[in-house]
């Protein structure tokens, strides 16, 4: 039996254990900020699958190690999820790890908590078949991505020493291999007027409809911003708007939106505000542009925070890592993977973006069901995702 054949033959064996965890998992919600219990449950499954170490850093991500080996590889899913919206429209609970027709149901199934499984069950098949080399495999479950993505691995490489020499992000990308995103930043623009009796606008200075030009400028703005072949277009967007006023009969004296700019290749933080500060409504109003920054306490206790700019990345086709998570495409799925890229961010903006770190994606789920009602897992894909995980490894120790 050829090594292919062994890895899919022996991850089948453990299909049922592989959903039991799934479901687990779906079942312990495990929101930004609330993911103590889960990482209690993920280290229990790392355990019992024979990882060489297991580790919760200050910060309350997951760490589980196997080998220690040159070349560091580091497996990475945010273990966080976002709320579930209005209950009334899921149709089925969405804590209680719905299984049937081979796929699990539940907040989290796609984005991307359930990468976890995979991830785990990579290591017992390392483990199991003595796959070990000159490398070290770290799977993560991190934590708080959904409120500040890049932000728990920044803190893993740069406060708790993981030095990783190539990063796997198990975002979903429906079993394809990603090689980048356009990255991301908040902004906050503020308007200032002066506030009178509504009965007499005209003694006063009204925030609001200054800020009214401001949006339609924002809003031009966005079909002039640089495409780029691969990663698309940049955009900006006005996503939330509201208003300081001393009651309702009076006229507003501020006004505040927030924006949120995707970037695509060549576009930076700078450019960016820039961009916004230039716009002839803002210089007119006085209007004042500042980058968000995301500040945060974990379930640890840890204090976090940094400047909400999130920068783009992009890994050449032609890089090792790249090339590499084709050849183990090929083996987790007897076929040749799609090349190509996420729409959203993930952590791949701290590796990458912001470290230089090679970064590729690879993970189970279609992203198009991430934040909806209606999230989903087809176990076939955590299976071959497993095989996936597990033979990167040989393509990337020296």
């Amino acid at each position: 039996m050829n090594d292919t054949a062994l890895l899919h033959q022996t991850v089948k064996k453990y299909e049922g254990d592989m959903v039991r965890f799934a479901r687990d998992i779906i079942a312990i919600p495990s929101f930004s900020g609330q993911e103590g219990r889960l990482v209690a449950r993920i280290k229990s499954e790392m355990k019992k699958v024979g990882f060489d170490s297991v580790t919760v850093d200050r910060m309350g991500n997951i760490i589980g190690r196997i080998g220690k080996g040159r070349a560091k590889i580091m497996v990475d899913a945010h273990i966080d999820t976002v709320g579930i919206g209005d209950r009334k429209a899921w149709k089925w609970d969405p804590f209680k790890g719905k299984f049937a027709g081979g796929k699990i149901y539940g907040r989290g199934a796609t984005d991307q908590k359930l990468s976890m499984v995979p991830m785990v069950y990579a290591g017992k098949l390392l483990k199991e078949l003595g796959l070990t080399g000159d490398f070290t495999y770290w799977a993560v479950g991190s934590c708080l991505e959904e409120d500040c993505d890049g932000l728990p691995l920044l803190h893993l490489i740069q406060k708790e020493g993981y030095k990783p020499d190539y990063v796997v992000i198990t975002e979903p990308t429906d079993l394809a291999v990603y090689r980048g995103h356009r990255g991301r930043m908040e902004i906050k623009v503020v308007a200032k007027g002066r506030s009178c009796h509504a009965s007499a606008p005209e003694r006063g200075i009204n925030a609001v409809v200054h800020m009214a030009d401001i949006v339609r400028e924002v809003t031009a703005l966005d079909q002039r911003l640089k495409k780029d072949k691969f990663l698309g277009k940049g955009t900006v967007v006005v996503t939330k708007i509201e208003c300081q006023t001393p009651s309702l009969n009076a006229v507003p004296d501020e006004c505040t939106i927030y924006l949120d700019r995707r970037l695509t290749a060549g576009e930076t933080m700078k450019l960016a505000v820039s961009q916004i500060a230039g716009l002839p409504s803002v210089r007119k109003h006085q209007a004042k542009v500042e980058v968000l920054h995301y500040d945060a306490t974990t379930w640890t206790g840890l204090k976090v925070g940094q400047e909400k700019y999130f920068p783009t990345w992009v890994l050449p086709e032609s890089h090792k890592l790249v090339r590499a998570a084709v050849q183990a495409g090929r083996i987790a799925l007897k076929t040749e993977p799609k090349v190509d890229k996420w729409v959203f961010s993930t952590n791949g903006v701290a590796s990458a973006g912001r470290l230089g770190i090679p970064t590729v994606g690879f993970g189970p789920g279609n992203e198009i069901y991430a934040h909806t009602v209606n999230e989903v897992m087809p176990v076939d894909q955590l299976l071959k995702a497993a095989v996936f995980y597990a033979s990167i490894t040989r393509f990337l120790a020296p």
